[in-house]
């Protein structure tokens, strides 16, 4: 066994499951020392390498966290809101670092989740890709720069898999835009807008998703006003950027004091 930190990815079957396995077992600065799956799922107690349609290559998959949790240095979670919830108190008794990529979050949810930070590194995030980490900080300044004349849209398009919208990111963009006009998102969100809905508030912080396809992930943030438009975009090709930020994040917090980090502290942008 090497010196490297030991990960473990939930969610072994899923999408992002898979590109995260395969962004660590092709990492020179980490290994894979497991994989788990819920309960009753068919991949449990068979060979992940069998199951990602490739040789067999002796890693099983597990349902049993604790015990694997126990064994890494960091669990990178991209799986529901409950499991995550479960993972972070696990971890929290483990000491292993614990990076969530989950959306879909309840304020409740993000709350259990964050307390955990007091008894390990936490980084969460909605996403978790430079590029999308720089819009949330441009869209924070221009939000600050520019007052409620212009309205501000926050777009975003996803493969028709994706369950919750609008997406994380769309989120993380929305409370930026929040932040930099110095109000609360909760009380300024639009988002739904179906049949008569009345003009328009101002000062409203509007979304809308587009679900088809295999969109990997695009976001605009469009600041309109009479006579003119500022559109800030980000397109996602690959979902191998959001695995390569999750690990790029599980490394970064290896040795750092318990606490709730996002990528914004990974990557040196606060």
């Amino acid at each position: 066994m090497s010196n490297l930190p030991g990960i473990v990815v939930t969610g072994a079957s899923g999408r992002m499951g898979q590109m995260l396995i395969k962004t660590v077992m092709e990492s020179a600065s980490a290994q894979l020392v497991g994989v788990t799956e819920c309960d009753g799922h068919d991949w449990v107690g068979n060979d992940l390498g069998k199951m990602m349609g490739g040789p067999e290559n002796g890693i099983p998959v597990t349902s049993d966290a604790s015990n694997l949790f126990a064994k890494a240095q960091a669990v990178i979670d991209f799986t529901s809101p409950a499991a995550s919830v479960a993972n972070a108190e696990i971890t929290a008794e483990t000491g292993a670092v614990h990076v969530v990529g989950t959306t879909g979050l309840s304020a409740e949810d993000i709350a259990a989740i964050d307390a955990c930070g007091a008894k390990t590194a936490i980084v969460r995030a909605g996403n978790m890709s430079l590029g999308v980490n720089l819009l949330v900080q441009l869209t924070k300044k221009v939000a600050q720069a520019l007052d409620d004349d212009f309205d501000i849209e926050v777009v975003e398009a996803h493969h028709h898999h994706k369950v919750d919208a609008p997406s994380g990111t769309a989120l993380m963009l929305g409370e930026a835009a929040a932040e930099g006009r110095g109000i609360d998102l909760d009380q300024a969100r639009d988002a739904g807008r179906d049949g008569i809905t009345g003009a328009r508030k101002k000062g409203d912080i509007g979304f809308s998703a587009i679900r088809g396809g295999d969109i990997v992930g695009e976001h605009d943030v469009i600041f309109a006003a009479a006579g003119e438009r500022i559109v800030l975009r980000h397109l996602a090709t690959d979902r191998a950027i959001f695995a390569r930020g999750a690990l790029k994040a599980a490394l970064w917090a290896q040795g750092k004091p318990a606490g709730a980090y996002d990528m914004l502290d990974v990557l040196g942008l606060k």
